[in-house]
C-alpha cells in the first residue's frame, strides 16, 4: 500500500510542475471516457431538441426546390439568412461538391451552424452542446415524411477534435490559398483563423462582400498559377460587393457572403473552442481528483494543486480570449452588405443606456464594448463551478482595475466601465460582489 501510494503522490508532484498548457494537452483531450463520455452521452442542444419536436409532431421540415430542407430548417433553428458566408474551398465533409463556382454556403447563429451545398446528399449540421461542445449531424436532402438527424463523431472528428479546436469537439475557421478547382495549396501555408489574426491572412477560399478600405485580405482570391504568396496580386478581390461576375447566386438564399458575419463568425468559433476546453478539462481534473480522494482516503472536499493549476491553465486563456487580448486593430472601417450587422445587434440584451456587448464598433475593434457576447450564454453558464468561478473573479479584477497584465492592456478606463455595468445589467447568474 505505501509503495502504491508513494507512486500516486509522484505522479501528483509531477502533474503540479507541469505548465497548464501541457497538463491540458496531455490530459484534456480524452473526452470519451469518464466523466465527459462524449459519444455515448444523450445530447441536449438545438438539434436534438428540434428532433424531438418532429418525432413528437410540433414541427415539420418542409422540402423545396434545389435547397431542400435548408429553408425550412433555418427557420425552425432561428438561423438568419443573412448571416450566408460562403467558402469555395475544398476543406469540409462534401470536398466534392466544392469549388469556386460552386461554393459551400454557411449560416450560424450564437449557437448552431448549418452548412449546404449544392447537389449535396446531405446538410451539415454542429450545434453548441453546453455539456459536449461541439456536437455534430447531418440531414439526408431526401424528401420524405419522417426526415431524421444523424449524429455524426469518428467522421467529423478527424477535423473537429485536433490541436486546431484545442483538442475538443469544435469548429475552425480555415484561411487557404486555393487554385482553380478549389484544392488548398498547402505548400503555400494556411491560417487558423479567430480575432486575433490580421486581414491579410482571413479568408482565402472564402467570398468576402463588404468593404474595407484599404485593408488587404485573401477573400474572393482563385490562384491560377503556382506564385509565392508575397507574389500574389489580389487587387481584384478587395472592396466586393456584389459577386455576380463571379458565379451563379441563384442557388442561395443570399447573394452575399458578408464581411461583418466572417467576421463574428471567426470570433465566435474560437471562443466556442475555449469554452468546451475550459469545461472538459475542468470536469476531469476534478474526477480525477475525486479518485485520489478516495483512494487516498482524503476528504471529500480536499483540492489538490494539480486541480487549481489546471483549472488556471484553462481559465486564463477563457478570460483573455473574452476580453478580446491581442485582438487585431483594424486601419479602416469596415462595412457589410447583407444587413447581418443590424440583425445581430437586434437580437442583443440592452442595459439602462442602450447598451448590448453586440454593439459593435468596426472602426478599429470588431465590437464597441471587447468583451464576447458569449458570456451570456447557455455554455458559459453551464461552466463547472470552479472554473466558473475562476474567470469572473479574473474579469471583475480586470474591470475593477485590481488587474493590470498586459494582456489587458487595450481596455481603457472607460471600456471596463462601461463593460462592467452592461454585464451586470444583461447578465444572469452573475456573482452578488459584482452587483454591490
Amino acid at each position: 500500500m505505501h509503495r502504491i501510494q508513494y507512486c500516486v503522490m509522484t505522479v501528483i508532484a509531477t502533474i503540479g510542475a507541469m505548465t497548464g498548457s501541457f497538463v491540458t494537452d496531455l490530459l484534456g483531450d480524452d473526452f470519451d471516457r469518464e466523466p465527459i463520455n462524449y459519444a455515448t452521452s444523450q445530447p441536449d442542444n438545438h438539434v436534438s431538441r428540434l428532433q424531438q419536436r418532429m418525432d413528437q409532431g410540433t414541427a415539420k421540415l418542409k422540402y423545396a426546390g434545389a435547397g431542400g430542407y435548408l429553408q425550412s430548417v433555418l427557420e425552425e433553428l432561428q438561423v438568419p439568412v443573412k448571416s450566408q458566408t460562403l467558402v469555395f474551398s475544398k476543406t469540409s465533409l462534401q470536398r466534392q461538391r466544392i469549388a469556386p463556382m460552386t461554393p459551400r454556403a454557411l449560416y450560424f447563429n450564437d449557437d448552431v451552424y448549418v452548412g449546404f451545398c449544392q447537389d449535396g446528399e446531405v446538410l451539415e449540421f454542429s450545434t453548441m452542446d453546453p455539456q459536449l461542445g461541439m456536437v455534430f449531424y447531418t440531414l439526408e436532402q431526401t424528401e420524405g415524411d419522417k426526415p431524421k438527424f444523424l449524429r455524426q463523431t469518428d467522421n467529423c472528428l478527424l477535423c473537429h477534435a485536433s490541436s486546431q479546436t484545442h483538442g475538443v469537439p469544435g469548429n475552425l475557421v480555415r484561411s487557404v490559398y486555393p487554385d482553380a478547382g478549389g484544392f488548398p495549396i498547402l505548400s503555400s501555408g494556411s491560417f487558423r483563423i479567430d480575432h486575433t489574426s490580421s486581414l491579410d491572412k482571413r479568408w482565402g477560399g472564402w467570398y468576402v462582400t463588404g468593404e474595407h478600405g484599404t485593408q488587404k485580405h485573401l477573400g474572393n482570391l482563385i490562384l491560377r498559377n503556382k506564385q509565392e504568396p508575397e507574389q500574389i496580386d489580389n487587387r481584384q478581390g478587395q472592396n466586393v460587393t456584389d459577386l455576380g461576375s463571379r458565379l451563379s447566386l441563384s442557388p442561395y438564399l443570399s447573394p452575399h457572403s458578408d464581411i461583418v458575419a466572417l467576421m463574428v463568425l471567426e470570433h465566435q468559433t474560437q471562443a466556442q473552442n475555449l469554452l468546451t476546453q475550459a469545461n472538459f478539462v475542468t470536469r476531469q481534473a476534478l474526477h480525477y481528483e475525486a479518485t485520489l480522494n478516495r483512494e487516498l482516503k482524503e476528504p471529500a472536499d480536499h483540492r489538490w494543486a494539480s486541480t487549481l493549476s489546471r483549472i488556471k491553465s484553462v481559465g486564463d486563456p477563457l478570460v483573455e480570449y473574452l476580453l478580446f487580448s491581442g485582438e487585431a486593430r483594424l486601419q479602416a472601417p469596415i462595412r457589410g452588405t447583407s444587413g447581418f450587422q443590424d440583425e445581430f445587434i437586434r437580437s442583443g440584451r440592452r442595459d439602462s443606456q442602450g447598451r448590448s456587448l453586440r454593439d459593435f464598433d468596426l472602426q478599429t475593434r470588431l465590437f464597441k464594448y471587447p468583451c464576447s457576447y458569449l458570456i451570456d450564454s447557455a455554455a458559459f453558464d453551464a461552466l463547472p463551478k470552479d472554473v466558473r468561478e475562476y474567470v469572473l473573479q479574473r474579469i471583475w479584477n480586470v474591470l475593477e482595475g485590481k488587474d493590470q497584465a498586459r494582456e489587458f492592456s487595450h481596455l481603457g478606463p472607460a471600456d471596463r466601465i462601461a463593460i462592467r455595468e452592461i454585464l451586470v445589467a444583461t447578465c444572469s447568474n452573475m456573482p452578488t460582489y459584482w452587483t454591490k
